[in-house]
């Protein structure tokens, strides 16, 4: 069996896009701070306290040290840790549709292929972004009854309902809730085993060979069903 024998009818994105984020920013030094921007420096410094002790371990005191200000900072901002991840679980958000809008722009105007990259970005964001992934998808520690994230969190619902109502247009046919569910069901699945380090392509993990095998395992269960 080889990644050819498996292509999506028609082509997808076939290399990694750079224009998803693969990291943030450092965070600067405490003079370096303007009067506004404190909060977005707390974020990059929550960001990596994330990525270095877990969901578990975080903890301002932790985020204020990596930020190098004062312990009270933090709490000022964002409240409390939960507060803190919640701001944290938006910009993951906003990654992750910036990685879905990266797969995008390389991709073909067909709503298959367009909805094949948005999955391609679905698993490149995993990858990028381990711990803002199980962040977003696997803590109950944000609080999606907040205004910001509850907004750009049903904008990332939204993007994927859309894409396989397009897909299913296509066909002729009404996409229904298990249509959706089963997309999201099969590109999340992937995302975790590729992040992870349980799945690869056949042949080995070359990017063009993982974004050719991802893509036609998606495909498989586009509508009409799998």
């Amino acid at each position: 069996m080889t990644v050819n024998d498996h292509a999506p009818p028609t082509a997808a994105p076939t290399s990694a896009p750079t224009s998803c984020p693969t990291s943030a920013p450092a965070p600067r030094p405490k003079a370096a701070y303007h009067h506004g921007d404190l909060r977005a420096a707390l974020l990059v410094a929550a960001e990596a306290e994330l990525d270095a002790r877990g969901i578990e371990e975080f903890s301002l005191r932790g985020v204020a040290r990596r930020a190098g200000v004062s312990h009270a900072a933090p709490a000022h901002h964002f409240g409390d840790a939960g507060g803190l991840l919640t701001a944290l679980a938006a910009e993951g958000f906003r990654r992750f549709l910036s990685c879905q809008d990266a797969r995008q722009a390389t991709a073909g105007p067909s709503p298959r292929v367009r909805m094949l990259a948005d999955g391609l970005g679905y698993i490149d964001f995993a990858r990028a972004h381990p711990a803002l992934f199980r962040l977003v998808f696997a803590s109950a520690r944000p609080d999606y009854g907040d205004a910001e994230l509850g907004a750009i969190s049903g904008a990332a619902y939204a993007r994927l309902e859309a894409g396989v109502q397009a897909v299913a247009r296509a066909e002729g046919r009404v996409a229904t809730p298990a249509d959706v569910a089963a997309t999201w069901a099969i590109v999340h699945g992937l995302a975790e085993l590729t992040g992870g380090g349980r799945l690869f392509a056949p042949g080995g993990d070359a990017p063009a060979d993982r974004d050719a095998f991802m893509a036609a395992i998606i495909d498989r269960c586009l509508p009409p069903p799998c």
